[in-house]
């Protein structure tokens, strides 16, 4: 039997999904014949308000979680796939850090995947199928200079990755992570915007190049769908190789 690597007809949402990997993923998804909610503080413009539609919503406040995943549900029914892809990185020194940039890393990288998967599994569970695909970072499992908040909420999306699967995995609902490498994003502007920190970190690689935006969608389709039935608690390193040297 052939493995079954559609997402036709599925119902995703995607945060963050108004630019960067997020924007990436969301419209592979929407290619795919997914239909799709992009959460996203500004409107994601290759929504159509059709197959796609972006809500517009404060992903910062894990409190607001429940209200969002209901507004998330109302235009093409319960979320068979969520992508949380929404983070920010301050890129503040150890020193420098502040008790508030810290808790708003951990709020918007952290609590807020966790308390809106947790608000969108009930639907999941009634249909004995979901899957939940955070984006986890290479700095889940090493220290980049200025990474330090940042560092500490992606090391938690690597457990907490492993937790969901163990919470939610018999219930039909897998959970795994994509861990990129250095891809063109908002988040990574300063590494680009400097020719020789790029090529340091395309050489550290073992393909020798960083990412480009059609590196991360084969991997985020196999793990949304029913081709990854049996693979679940992971973190897929997609980085050329970077964490192999």
């Amino acid at each position: 039997m052939s493995p079954d690597f559609s997402v036709a007809g599925k119902v995703a949402v995607v945060t963050g999904g108004s630019s960067g990997l997020g924007e990436a993923i969301a419209l592979a998804l929407t290619a795919g014949g997914a239909k799709v909610v992009s959460l996203s503080r500004r409107p994601a413009e290759w929504c159509d308000g059709e197959t796609s539609v972006t809500l517009s919503a404060d992903l910062s406040d894990p409190d607001t979680m429940q209200q969002i995943a209901k507004s998330a549900a109302e235009p093409f029914g319960a979320p068979d796939i969520l992508i949380n892809a929404a983070g920010i990185n301050t890129r503040q020194a150890a020193d420098d850090v502040t008790a508030s940039g810290w808790q708003m890393t951990l709020d918007l990288n952290l609590s807020s995947p966790f308390f809106l998967a947790q608000a969108l599994v009930g639907g999941m569970k009634d249909r004995g199928w979901g899957r939940i695909i955070n984006i986890a970072s290479l700095q889940s499992s090493r220290a980049f200079a200025g990474g330090i908040a940042y560092g500490a909420s992606k090391g938690g999306i690597a457990q907490l990755t492993r937790a969901m699967a163990e919470a939610w995995s018999r219930d039909g609902i897998t959970a795994n992570a994509l861990a990129p490498g250095f891809f063109p994003t908002a988040l990574t502007g300063p590494v680009f915007g400097d020719a020789e920190l790029s090529a340091r970190h395309a050489a550290q690689t073992c393909i020798g190049r960083n990412g480009t935006m059609e590196d991360i969608t084969g991997p985020a389709l196999f793990l949304c769908s029913s081709a990854s039935n049996y693979v679940t608690g992971q973190i897929l390193p997609v980085d050329g190789g970077y964490t192999a040297k």
